[in-house]
């Protein structure tokens, strides 16, 4: 199942925590914070079975404008790929 985000409007950490919360519908209790992220990411338990696809269009946006808080993002994104489960796709 995709579930894509628009990368255009994220500016930081925040607008990308705001995306991917919605796009995968995360509880209330999401932390907003990168370990938040990871474990939100490895415990879809509240989605349907099967694997989830994060489309991220236009993520230079994110990273011109915050190229460190972009790379931790990335980071916590490649820690929780798991296959068949979660993997994130840009576009």
């Amino acid at each position: 199942m995709e579930h894509p985000i628009d990368g255009t409007v994220i500016q930081g950490k925040e607008d990308f925590y705001d995306a991917v919360a919605d796009a995968l519908s995360f509880p209330d209790w999401f932390g907003r914070n990168l370990d938040a992220l990871f474990d939100s990411l490895r415990d879809l338990s509240w989605l349907p079975a099967g694997e989830h696809v994060l489309v991220w269009s236009a993520p230079g946006v994110f990273e011109q404008s915050d190229p460190e808080g972009y790379r931790q993002i990335t980071d916590v994104l490649t820690d929780a790929t798991e296959p068949g489960v979660f993997r994130v796709v840009t576009r």
